[in-house]
């Protein structure tokens, strides 16, 4: 350890929280009716031997980070394993001490592509292996755990240490061209001090009735919105994500005027298409957004950004991009595993990129500071994320200066997941004019205040 600050993990704790969704969530191919939310407690240490305890949630939200036409159990099962592994490495005390900027880093470079090599080898073997981006999803509570960890053995806010205070190396020692980052730290490129508010966007899924006869009758009676009219009239709402099918280019169309008949007559003020990697080329979009623009043209002008039409796999579809992002903003999601991927999206047109904290913390970080140093455009995107996982989401997002707030739909989806959380922190769980409030995220860490929030949690599934 070179500073008298940092810190390395010596245990993880594993809790997997299952969640049934109260309206099916449909994006790209796949349909999601549940989620197992994978909760870590981690003890960290420092060269005095003082220990602190972080923690991390992430949704293992199987369908997105692994599309395929094995079955869902199979899959889900296989992300949890994997999930057990790296809880392992995590308590093995091989780590070199650091900030969490460097433990997590170190981890992600050197260790998450062996475990999950190992695993696919051994656990997969003749199977269909756990892809880069589930690998990134089960180890990202651990990283969010290190980092909540931190600051919470330094009694300071985490978003408070990405500096050179902390830190014992700038952003060149991770980002290229290393001379370019030379002397600068992710503090750099964060929104200081932190709005306390921020705009939320609400998802408009694929199967979500848009008007009365969309209504089939087997929608639940619990009290929350089920129409997209009462969703705007409750919350206030002003900006709209439409999931879209990227292989029925009418169905398409149809839907994004069907919702922006109903944002225009509510006053919403923006709209977004997300096309979830199902499209093949950009003549497919195009098409789609020349004739917005011709036909209707102010819900043209309504549409903020275009999100990952294309396939995630870029290294395996290098689709010039450009004649899209000429057009409307287009943002990497799905595609933006990491830094790398950024630089190689941005040379093939992209103009944006989404983060998410459920790649990691350290990644989403490492990625912003990256595409911000480049000219690129910043957003954050949920993960329909309930419980602990939405407060490190929120507080990316509002670090981060993204081009219009943060996704947040967790509580369209399991809102009752979410109560004993949002007993401390109810702006996070409920939005109100359109907004997220999240003045009550304060204190060391992430924010979370854990020893405030009364939740039961399950037997441990590791160690």
């Amino acid at each position: 350890m070179s500073r008298p600050t940092d810190i390395r993990p010596i245990s993880a704790e594993v809790y997997f929280l299952p969640i049934q969704a109260r309206m099916p969530l449909k994006f790209g191919p796949e349909t999601t009716t549940e989620v197992t939310c994978a909760r870590v407690r981690l003890t960290v240490e420092d060269a005095k031997g003082r220990r602190a305890e972080g923690w991390g949630e992430t949704p293992l939200s199987v369908q997105w980070v692994w599309p395929s036409s094995i079955g869902y159990e199979e899959r889900h099962q296989a992300v949890k394993s994997l999930c057990l592994r790296i809880a392992e490495a995590w308590g093995a005390s091989h780590f070199q001490g650091g900030h969490p900027m460097e433990v997590g880093h170190q981890f992600l470079e050197l260790l998450l592509p062996k475990i999950t090599e190992r695993f696919n080898a051994r656990e997969r073997a003749g199977s269909e292996p756990v892809p880069l981006l589930g690998a990134l999803v089960a180890s990202s509570p651990f990283d969010l755990a290190l980092h909540d960890a931190f600051g919470v053995l330094h009694a300071v806010p985490t978003f408070e240490t990405y500096n050179d205070q902390y830190m014992t190396h700038d952003l060149g020692r991770y980002l290229e061209p290393a001379p370019e980052f030379a002397g600068r730290f992710p503090e750099e490129f964060l929104v200081r001090p932190r709005p306390d508010s921020i705009a939320a966007w609400h998802l408009v899924g694929g199967k979500d009735p848009i008007d009365p006869w969309d209504l089939t009758g087997t929608e639940p009676n619990d009290g929350y919105p089920v129409l997209l009219r009462d969703w705007i009239g409750r919350d206030g709402l002003k900006c709209l994500k439409i999931k879209l099918r990227g292989d029925d280019l009418d169905w398409d169309y149809d839907r994004l005027l069907k919702v922006g008949r109903i944002a225009v007559e509510d006053s919403v003020d923006w709209l977004t298409a997300d096309f979830n990697c199902t499209v093949g080329e950009p003549g497919y979009v195009n098409t789609i957004l020349d004739r917005l623009r011709d036909e209707h043209p102010r819900l043209y002008g309504m549409l903020l950004y275009v999100e990952q039409p294309f396939p995630y796999d870029l290294e395996a579809h290098r689709i010039d991009v450009h004649s899209v992002s000429a057009r409307k903003p287009l943002f990497m999601d799905e595609s933006a595993h990491d830094w790398r991927f950024v630089r190689l999206g941005r040379e093939l047109g992209w103009s944006g990129v989404a983060l998410k904290t459920c790649k990691t913390l350290t990644g989403a970080l490492l990625s912003l500071c990256w595409a911000r140093a480049h000219g690129m455009t910043i957003m954050v995107q949920d993960l329909s994320n309930p419980m602990l996982a939405q407060v490190p989401h929120v507080q990316l997002a509002a670090h981060s200066g993204t081009i219009m707030g943060v996704e947040s739909n967790g509580m369209q989806f399991y809102p009752a997941a979410s109560i004993p959380e949002s007993a401390v922190h109810p702006g996070l769980y409920r939005r109100s004019e359109g907004r997220l409030n999240l003045s009550t995220v304060h204190g060391p860490g992430l924010g979370y205040r854990i020893d405030e929030i009364v939740r039961d949690l399950p037997e441990r599934a590791f160690p």
